[in-house]
């Protein structure tokens, strides 16, 4: 076993004690993999990061809308998606297991295989002896073509359930156009839930059946794109640029600002450039550190027919290296052309000189799931068993203590643990045993402050205010809890300047 093995078994096994991920569900019967539940802690991790999410979108102008998870089957027609929405797989010629060649291949080689043809993908797994994860059998010498949509019916109707939130985001543009006043660029963006029939999932909830999709749509002209209003407020900012040149001379990403890759032509404009920017400043928002993240452009073989530029945002993962998180796409005006063609609508409008124009789309898509999985894959200490997760985004943002579970501490403890709540910190009230174990327990979880409740609150109103990172310790006023953790977590403040220090 290699020691990234050992550390996703760690992680996994961790996730699963202290309430973050369950599964493959259902477990109490043979279980299907790619679908998980997030338990209460996973829960309120993933909700923060959405939240996080939701307001760096907002703050860029940016409405969220929610559109249905199921549509019928000419809608997908017209994507694209029931023609072109497949994978290759591969079948082991003795158990019959099914697995999707190119992930067979990229989870154990540094190599990009999703643009690979099906006689590509079959000598490499020949030349690098690759075989059955289960079963360690040989493969079969073929490939087939193994469609991810999920098949329903509705009042007879042929359906689907939606493979992204992308398609159903576009189709009511007749209602954007009139709502924002005939005026583009239109932003906006849709989180909610997607469904793949994957081969083989497997790599945790990197890889679900069912998962939280989260997209931003930008409507435009294509001379926008060339002249973007908020380019000058990003063009000097700094990004890690994998280019397809550099991968194939296998060289290394380049970190430069967002004009010099439009300027030198490594980015097709500056609206592109702009949504490379939004992507990166979406992840950073929510604690992932730079230095683990770089875009990789995608090589003519891989990039879809319609995309005039494409780029993935990978983050570096402790226990799978580097991972997709994020596509940005120049969609061209592909989309909406291919619903006014296969719809009775016209999606197009007429510009100020009575000219049809159709709407391009850049587009930035991810899931919330996998960054929700690198928080928790980064910050977590092994050796410590614990996760450092950044404070802004921990799951509980403060535990409540009594020192005792008597002489009136307890109802101390159950004022203060009200107090923060009405003040919408998410707080845990904690009663058992030691002070010892309940820190630990804590620190298990990630949360970043422990508030304790002792003899000595009765006296002066105060308490102690633990972090979770060094374990230090402060005391103060109870009437300055609330200010102070709003401080902590927010204000980039230092504890010992909160209260005074405990020796």
């Amino acid at each position: 076993m290699t020691s990234e093995d050992n550390f996703s078994e760690e992680l996994e096994a961790h996730l699963t004690r202290n309430g973050f991920i369950w599964g493959p569900e259902p477990e109490i019967y043979d279980s299907l993999a790619g679908f998980y539940t997030y338990g209460p802690m996973g829960k309120l991790l993933k909700n923060k990061l959405e939240d996080k999410m939701s307001r760096v979108f907002k703050q860029e102008k940016f409405y969220e809308v929610e559109a249905p998870i199921i549509m019928p089957e000419e809608v997908w027609d017209a994507s694209g998606h029931l023609e072109t929405f497949v994978d290759p797989m591969v079948l082991c010629s003795e158990c019959e297991g099914s697995y999707r060649a190119d992930k067979l291949i990229e989870e154990d080689y540094d190599v990009v295989a999703d643009g690979f043809s099906d006689e590509e993908l079959l000598e490499f797994i020949d030349d690098q002896d690759i075989t059955c994860p289960s079963c360690g059998g040989e493969f079969e010498q073929d490939i087939h073509d193994y469609n991810l949509m999920m098949e329903t019916r509705v009042a007879g109707r042929e359906s689907y359930s939606r493979p992204e939130t992308a398609t159903t985001t576009y189709l009511p543009f007749k209602r954007y156009w009139r709502f924002f006043r005939k005026k583009l660029p239109i932003k906006v963006f849709q989180i909610g839930k997607a469904f793949r029939n994957e081969i083989s999932p497997r790599q945790h909830v990197l890889r679900g059946r069912e998962f939280t999709q989260a997209e931003g749509q930008i409507f435009v002209t294509e001379e926008m794109k060339h002249d973007w209003d908020g380019y000058d407020r990003i063009r000097d900012e700094e990004v890690r640029l994998w280019s397809a040149e550099e991968q194939e001379k296998e060289g290394s990403p380049v970190t430069m600002s967002l004009e010099e890759a439009v300027d030198s032509g490594e980015v097709t404009s500056e609206g592109y450039a702009w949504s490379l920017y939004l992507a990166w400043e979406l992840f950073r928002s929510v604690g992932i550190p730079e230095d683990r993240m770089r875009f990789r452009e995608h090589q003519e073989d891989e990039k879809a027919h319609y995309a005039e530029d494409a780029w993935d945002l990978e983050v570096e993962l402790d226990s799978f290296g580097w991972t997709e998180c994020c596509g940005v796409h120049d969609r061209g005006d592909y989309d909406l052309s291919q619903h006014t063609e296969h719809s009775p609508e016209d999606l197009s409008f007429k510009d100020n000189h009575g000219k049809e124009v159709m709407p391009h789309i850049l587009e930035i898509a991810f899931g919330t799931d996998r960054p929700t999985f690198a928080l928790l894959d980064i910050f977590f200490d092994e050796e410590e068993e614990r996760l450092q997760i950044p404070t802004h985004v921990a799951p509980v943002d403060v535990a409540v203590f009594p020192l005792v579970t008597k002489d009136g501490l307890p109802d101390i403890a159950e004022e203060v643990y009200r107090q923060l709540h009405e003040r919408r910190f998410d707080v845990e009230y904690d009663d058992s045993g030691s002070i010892g174990k309940r820190y630990a327990r804590q620190d298990a979880k990630g949360t970043a402050l422990c508030v304790t409740v002792d003899y000595d609150t009765k006296e002066d109103d105060t308490v102690t205010l633990r972090e979770r990172d060094t374990s230090d310790q402060v005391r103060l006023n109870i009437e300055d809890l609330d200010g102070a953790v709003q401080t902590y977590l927010y204000g980039d403040a230092e504890l010992r300047e909160l209260g005074e220090p405990v020796e």
